[in-house]
């Protein structure tokens, strides 16, 4: 049976998952058979496994750091918000329907099972277990009934390591304050604190340290240095969505749309030097890009009547008649066609029916079952611009309620507008380059220039960088002292 460890933080955001997932590399190094697991993951960022299921993109990114293939038992329950108030409930990988939260927080419990089934399961197969929480566990309303932070550790019986972001300031309040609202048997369970995003010279923090660890109780296991990895990250709170990226040699606009969804899908073009991606929410910030992306959405109705009354939708199809390529992606796909229906209230919550921007010609309905399931294969013949892309290979993954037709192409044109369902088509080898090539050579370019790499041998490299960072910067003799239950 796997020994476990978990990182809970001070709040969203504070570096568990990144943490985690260089956690999920050292101990792999070091020669252990390593699984990630978070109980309960909240996030619009998903991915489809090859048997078809639907888990968080955090553990799949986690799972690649451990070297293994990701798998639904590391993400048992997600929840995809499609509301301010409610999310759409995934369970070992499969669609439970959507639930208003106050529902949610009410059946809790009923999930238990499939947790410890997951979990346990994963145990038997793994020498280490690195467990990751939600939220913090200092949050008091939720902590009745809690399945994510102290009371998975409670489950597993695993010891807490507890994250702080000094970044954002106040880390030592954050640290000392989740502490004291724990309850004595949570408290003892924290094996030692970590600060994070630390950005300067240890010696300045001594002091606080020395402090912190007297009032907590617990050692300080570490002092992370803030340090850039281009790993892909869990969610909107991504900083990479909302900085302002200056325009490049090429230059390529992804509308930001409210509940955007696997902007992932556009990592490999952010690894270009000259390669300019930005994210788009206003008309002013739109500008004369080279390629515009629609991307993604968990709601996307309510997101299509958003660009039209935000005037992006306007200045979209203002710029696929001036000759600017249009890319459309699931949500952003469906949006591009003539109309999309909802007649059994599957996204809307009652029937409906919303004109299309009609630069593509097809019709999406939405229907109760999802698709969810893996795909590869070779394109066809394309014209146009994306013409470079006819043959060569492809593997994604399709995740949408809404149906567009039969034995549809990995890619639909017409003229300079494209579509696809297919999620992660731009991380094949050769896709993104034969894209970015077509590029330069309608703006007259040297691809040259924009410095292609192998994107497979760079993901190991910041993994690897990664668990570097952490293994100068932490207590590991701590942690596998915490691993063994020596502490």
């Amino acid at each position: 049976m796997a020994n476990s460890i978990m990182i809970q933080g001070t709040m969203s955001n504070a570096g568990k998952s990144l943490i985690a997932a260089g956690l999920c590399r050292l101990f792999r190094q070091d020669g252990y058979r390593v699984a990630p697991f978070k109980s309960q993951n909240m996030a619009l960022n998903s991915f489809i496994t090859a048997d078809g299921g639907e888990m968080g993109r955090a553990q799949v990114v986690q799972a690649e750091a451990a070297g293994i293939a990701p798998d639904v038992r590391m993400n048992p329950i997600l929840l995809k918000p499609t509301t301010d108030v409610g999310s759409q409930v995934i369970v070992a990988g499969q669609v439970q329907g959507n639930l208003r939260a106050m529902d949610y927080y009410r059946r809790k419990r009923e999930y238990i099972p499939a947790i410890l089934d997951a979990y346990r399961s994963l145990a038997a197969e793994y020498d280490i277990i690195v467990i990751e929480g939600a939220g913090s566990p200092a949050e008091i309303n939720l902590k009745d009934d809690d399945i994510v932070n102290m009371g998975m550790a409670r489950m597993a019986d695993a010891p807490v390591f507890l994250v702080g972001d000094i970044d954002r300031g106040g880390v030592f309040a954050q640290l000392y304050g989740t502490v004291a609202l724990l309850e004595p048997e949570e408290r003892a369970r924290i094996k030692g604190t970590i600060i994070n995003k630390f950005r300067g010279d240890r010696a300045i923090l001594e002091p606080g340290l020395k402090q912190l660890e007297a009032l907590c109780g617990v050692p300080v296991a570490g002092v992370v240095p803030f340090t850039y990895v281009d790993i892909d990250d869990e969610d909107s709170l991504s900083g990479r969505i909302s900085r302002r990226e200056p325009e490049k040699l090429v230059d390529i606009a992804v509308i930001r749309l409210p509940r955007i969804s696997n902007f992932t899908d556009f990592s490999p073009f952010e690894r270009y030097a000259n390669v300019s991606l930005r994210y788009v929410e206003r008309v002013s910030q739109l500008r004369q890009p080279d390629l515009i992306f629609l991307p993604g959405t968990k709601s996307t109705l309510s997101d299509l009547l958003w660009l039209r009354q935000s005037g992006l939708e306007a200045a979209v199809k203002k710029a696929a008649a001036g000759g600017t390529p249009v890319f459309g992606i699931c949500g952003g796909y469906q949006m591009l066609g003539r109309a999309i229906s909802d007649p059994e209230g599957v996204e809307s919550g009652g029937p409906r029916t919303v004109q299309g921007m009609g630069l593509l010609d097809l019709e999406t309905v939405f229907c109760g079952q999802k698709v969810q399931t893996q795909v590869s294969g070779s394109f066809g013949i394309l014209e146009g611009l994306l013409s470079p892309l006819s043959g060569l290979k492809y593997t994604g993954y399709e995740i949408h309620m809404g149906r567009s037709g039969d034995r549809l192409p990995p890619i639909v044109s017409r003229g300079g507008v494209y579509g696809s369902y297919i999620h992660g088509l731009f991380d094949a080898p050769g896709v993104a380059d034969a894209l970015l090539r077509a590029l330069c050579r309608k703006k007259g370019v040297d691809f040259d220039q924009l410095g292609a790499f192998d994107v497979t041998a760079y993901k190991e490299r910041q993994y690897d960088k990664l668990a570097q960072v952490l293994r100068e910067s932490l207590d590991m003799e701590l942690i596998y002292k915490a691993l063994r239950k020596e502490l």
